[in-house]
This record gives structure tokens, sequence and C-alpha cells, in this order.
């Protein structure tokens, strides 16, 4: 699995970044090292940053 760079411009939505991180968990049967720790990470700070941005827009 490659290190990607979060995307650029507004966040995707955090429903998407959440199926995402679930398929990753389902394909490492829940065992996170190496490459796909650091994309766990990438896609655990990018439903963050959707998260912020929702409330934001909400508030």
């Amino acid at each position: 699995m490659s290190s990607t760079p979060p995307p650029q411009g507004p966040p995707r939505p955090a429903e998407v970044v959440q199926a995402e991180i679930h398929a990753l968990m389902r394909e490492t049967g829940g065992w996170l090292w190496g490459p796909t720790r650091e994309r766990y990470e990438q896609l655990r700070d990018e439903w963050l940053a959707a998260e912020r941005a929702r409330m934001t827009t909400a508030a």
C-alpha cells in the first residue's frame, strides 16, 4: 500500500472516509503496521478534518 498525501481542496464527507477506514480494517483483519498504519493515520486525520468542517458549517 502506498503512502499518499491527503487530498487537496475541501475535505471528503466523513461518511466516505469512515467507509474507507472500515474497509482497511476488514482487509487487514484489524492489524495495522508499517504502510497500513500510515494509511490508517492519514484517513483518521482526514476524517477528523471532515468532522470539524461539518461542525463549523453547522454552527
